[in-house]
């Protein structure tokens, strides 16, 4: 899989408020790439107007055409289901374009072998209804993964999982994304996770783009202040990757009367 994904002056506005404003990037293939921005910059929504679910103006373009719905993967934040189905029987609606009345045996083979890296063979005949949110998200997850998309848009994917489930589905992401050559963004909050894992960031900020490209360029002392609003201290893990390290938030003063 190659191609790039360009976002020409993507803007979105809801309700007379611009939630997104002129967004221009290019991204290539082969990457895992982390949006990161705090609460209401405009991740969530960035994702959707690439899926085509958010209506935009701009320009979005895959490997130079429109996105078509069957190369792409989108996890949004509230992916549950509703359904009284069983987790195999979820999964393999990833492939439900290939499905008929009986399940051919390469596309159950499949769902098989990607609930055993996801540790999940045990829960196959389990309705999903009666799993935990962290597991119907690595079900979720699964889902998508099936579908072998070549643009993979998940947020925050990771949020309801364990240490150990969060590092295992990178794991797994960065193996996905080593073996297809495909593009995965991934909105994401914890910015230490971003850091290990991420190809590269895009960072938002009040709708706007703060910076793209390595985590270290874009992320530094400063953006973290005048975007997050934090004192950090930053440290290098022994992987030479790096570590934020909290220290306090930057109190608003309001303008002095009189």
């Amino acid at each position: 899989m190659t191609g790039t994904l360009s976002l020409k002056n993507v803007s979105v506005t809801r309700n007379r408020r611009r939630i997104l404003d002129n967004i221009n990037c290019s991204l290539t293939a082969g990457q895992i790439v982390g949006v990161i921005g705090p609460n209401g910059a405009g991740k969530s929504t960035l994702l959707g107007a690439i899926a085509g679910i958010v209506a935009c103006d701009g320009l979005i373009r895959f490997a130079g055409a429109p996105i078509h719905h069957a190369e792409l993967g989108f996890m949004p934040q509230q992916s549950q289901v509703a359904a009284d189905l069983t987790v195999i029987e979820v999964v393999l609606l990833g492939r439900h374009e290939r499905l008929g009345w009986r399940v051919a045996p390469d596309v159950l083979e499949a769902a098989g072998a990607i609930l055993a890296e996801f540790g999940l063979v045990d829960l196959a005949p389990r309705k999903i209804r009666t799993l935990s949110g962290g597991q119907q998200q690595l079900v979720m997850l699964a889902q998508r993964l099936l579908r072998e998309p070549r643009l993979l848009l998940l947020d925050e994917a990771t949020s309801a999982l364990d240490l150990a489930h969060q590092m295992r589905v990178f794991d797994l992401l960065r193996r996905y994304v080593t073996r297809t050559g495909a593009l995965v963004l991934f909105a994401i909050h914890d910015l230490n996770l971003a850091g290990r894992h991420a190809d590269s960031i895009m960072m938002l900020g009040q709708g706007g783009l703060v910076g793209a490209g390595a985590f270290e360029a874009v992320m530094t002392p400063t953006t973290l202040r005048d975007i997050y609003g934090v004192e950090a201290e930053f440290l290098t893990c022994r992987q030479g990757r790096p570590v934020i390290l909290p220290l306090s938030t930057i109190e608003q003063h309001s303008p002095s009367k009189g």
